[in-house]
């Protein structure tokens, strides 16, 4: 049986399970996308920074970051350094607050992933009592076996193929949905260990007594 009979045979669910499937996919490519230019560039990045930092040359610093502007962790890093001259009590939040400002990117299409998740297995459930009705309907006592075996056979199949489509969808998609959302717990996890980083050269820098901060505008 090839696709188009599959997709037929599942009866009407189908086609909001064919929505489902291609919405999915096209989210987890842009996902895909996302995570894959982060974890190329973005170690890089940071070592430069920090290196650059600790060699008190603060403009380096933050032109290294502009270029850089497409990565969360380089907007979080300028929303702290173009500050004019700030108290580490100050640093510190304008990081915080720039982290939190990142977090819905970092989250992006979960709240649809979830739902895809929850809706798929329903619409196959749908499709199997569906299927099931019109096994029931085409049933009939005084005719076993004779020219409502057909009927029977359809709603029978509509039933399977549609819970397993449903199954396959949803499967798929937790499947990315769990992979993106490790993604998003390690880079969190990231984003404080290097703004810790950060944090600790600027209060060494401001112990010292040396405020002088270039901004880049």
């Amino acid at each position: 049986m090839d696709i188009k009979n599959v997709f037929v045979a599942g009866g009407v669910v189908m086609w909001p399970l064919l929505f489902f499937s291609v919405l999915a996919v096209a989210l987890i490519i842009e996902r895909l996308k996302f995570w894959v230019k982060i974890s190329r560039s973005q170690q890089r990045v940071v070592r430069d920074v920090l290196n650059t930092y600790r060699l008190d040359n603060v403009v380096t610093a933050i032109e290294i970051l502009q270029k850089n502007a497409d990565l969360p962790i380089a907007r979080i890093f300028l929303a702290a350094l173009e500050l004019e001259e700030p108290t580490p009590e100050e640093f510190r939040l304008a990081l915080e607050s720039e982290a939190q400002a990142e977090i819905p990117l970092l989250k992006r299409f979960t709240t649809i992933f979830d739902t895809i998740i929850s809706l798929a297995p329903l619409l196959g459930l749908l499709g199997t009592v569906l299927g099931l009705i019109a096994s029931f309907a085409s049933l009939n006592l005084g005719d076993v076996g004779g020219t409502k075996t057909a009927g029977v056979t359809s709603g029978i199949s509509e039933a399977l193929v549609s819970t397993a489509s449903g199954l396959v969808v949803a499967i798929f998609t937790l499947f990315f949905a769990n992979t993106f959302r490790g993604l998003y717990q390690r880079q969190i996890a990231l984003i404080q260990e290097y703004g810790g980083e950060l944090e600790l050269l600027y209060r060494r820098r401001y112990e010292r007594g040396d405020k002088v901060y270039a901004s880049s505008r």
